[in-house]
């Protein structure tokens, strides 16, 4: 088994919850023999149910119309249907995360909140990245949490990837700066920093994020130059209302969803580019230091409408 058909395997399977999902929302549906006003209006629910998105749906069931009324249709053809409009959705905002800063590095700030999986996804970039041949530092920024910095440190020894780091309660600002003067002098190709994740105290958290923001751009005035967010599959469209917090919070440039393989919701992925249009750089599905990859539109399209 080649490697990308092994990821296809495992994006699949972490899918299947979603499929079938989507699959059980639709049975029942296609009682008659033909495609009828009645059918429609289930299948537009079922897209629905399943975390699609409204906007999503009503394509779908529009394009059945124009094309399908009055004739035979079962589920596998709404399937092709779904997932042709899934991918066209998501194909404009799958896009990766290029190392393109010059002078080096490539300076990434990931937000997210706390329990999302930000910590083991950075150290999943940071082997994406090694295996593209570049060299990677990391940044121990949540300094309110030492279970943080040691979970950082631990796979970022795993990932094979230098960790800088401080106390718990360091200047979370002065700690990036340092990781970006270190990464500068080691000529270093991307830096990635870890950062807080309470939402609970916005406010804070903004101030906290802006002036890390601010510190690096004193150094480095086109840094950071992506501010990923990474987001927890599981919750569903709370995810929603994530990204529009982090966005005014912290300036999100793009997208890292986890957790697909855990939830019935991956729909969710669908509905975010629909609403916000941010790129999204990758998905996981599973523990794995493998098991983050470049997200591709086409595939996570036909995985999630179960073809």
């Amino acid at each position: 088994m080649t490697e990308k058909s092994g990821w296809l395997a495992r994006l699949t399977g972490g899918l299947a919850k979603s499929s079938d999902k989507l699959g059980s929302n639709l049975t029942g549906l296609f009682t008659r023999a033909r495609l009828d006003e009645a059918m429609l209006t289930g299948i537009e629910e079922a897209l629905i149910a399943s975390d699609l998105g409204v906007g999503l749906a009503g394509r779908v069931t529009a394009k059945l119309r124009a094309e399908r009324f009055d004739k035979a249709i079962d589920a596998a053809g709404v399937r092709a249907a779904v997932a042709a409009e899934i991918a066209a959705v998501l194909a404009p905002v799958a896009r990766p995360l290029d190392v393109i800063a010059f002078p080096r590095p490539q300076v990434i700030l990931v937000v997210g909140v706390n329990g999302s999986g930000k910590t083991t996804t950075i150290a999943k970039l940071a082997h994406l990245f090694v295996e593209q041949d570049y060299t990677v530092m990391l940044a121990a920024g949540d300094t309110f949490r030492a279970a943080a910095i040691e979970q950082l440190k631990i796979w970022g020894a795993r990932a094979g990837v230098p960790v800088i780091s401080g106390e718990q309660g360091a200047d979370a600002a002065g700690l990036a700066f340092t990781a970006l003067e270190a990464a500068r002098a080691a000529g270093t190709d991307v830096l990635i920093i870890d950062t807080a994740g309470r939402l609970q105290n916005k406010s804070g958290l903004m101030d906290e994020l802006a002036k890390v923001k601010r510190v690096l751009a004193k150094q480095m005035p086109s840094a950071p130059h992506d501010v990923v967010l990474v987001l927890d599959a599981t919750t569903g469209q709370n995810a929603l209302n994530q990204i529009e917090v982090f966005r005014d919070v912290a300036g999100v440039t793009g997208l890292v969803m986890t957790k697909l393989d855990g939830t019935a919701r991956g729909g969710v992925l669908v509905a975010a580019a629909e609403k916000f249009g941010l790129p999204i750089h990758a998905v996981g599905v599973g523990e794995g230091m493998g098991d983050l990859r470049p997200f591709d539109a086409e595939v996570f399209a036909k995985a999630l409408a179960g073809l």
